[in-house]
């Protein structure tokens, strides 16, 4: 793969997850009852991000979760492959919540579509709206965030990469050729 172009540095993932944090707290007229849920990986560190910002402005302690969309992919054919271990979301409870899922890049809806599944399996939310840092298009689904960091159109030849930090010990999105 070669290095088309960084979209955001540090700076620009802490910009852009300040001003989704903003957009929250003013489309649900508050902080009552909302809980993150972060969709491993890329989501769950920014969904805790989320959490320290708005608690920072709002002087609130959100609570924050995270879904393994594994059992609920729609490109595993038999329960054996999907797993029956465990919960698919672990640490927060999300009955009667305001659930905002998490992820890094929104690509075609399908991963979207597991954790929503997921989450509803889990409890019954008041209600679920997405966040993602980075909507690369293609979507196979009719599924879109509520809260969008970055639109970035891209061929179906490039790749769209997150680092954050506390996976990869730094951050940036970055966008790559393939070849």
């Amino acid at each position: 793969m070669e290095l088309k172009a960084v979209i955001l540095d540090e700076q620009g993932i802490k910009r852009t997850l300040t001003r989704i944090s903003h957009e929250i707290i003013e489309k649900n007229k508050g902080t009552d009852g909302l809980v993150f849920i972060g969709i491993k990986r890329g989501g769950v560190p920014l969904a805790h991000r989320l959490a320290e910002n708005i608690s920072k402005i709002e002087g609130v302690k959100i609570p924050v979760g995270s879904v393994d969309i594994t059992r609920y992919r729609d490109d595993k054919k038999s329960s054996e492959e999907k797993g029956s271990v465990g919960a698919a979301v672990t640490g927060a409870d999300v009955e009667g919540k305001k659930v905002i899922l998490v992820d890094d890049v929104m690509h075609t809806g399908r991963t979207a579509r597991a954790a929503m599944e997921a989450v509803i399996h889990a409890g019954r939310p008041k209600m679920i709206q997405l966040a993602t840092l980075v909507d690369r298009g293609h979507r196979e689904l009719p599924i879109r965030a509520d809260y969008v960091g970055k639109n970035i159109p891209t061929s179906k030849e490039e790749v769209i990469i997150v680092e954050l930090k506390e996976i990869d010990e730094s951050d940036s999105v970055k966008i790559y050729e393939t070849e």
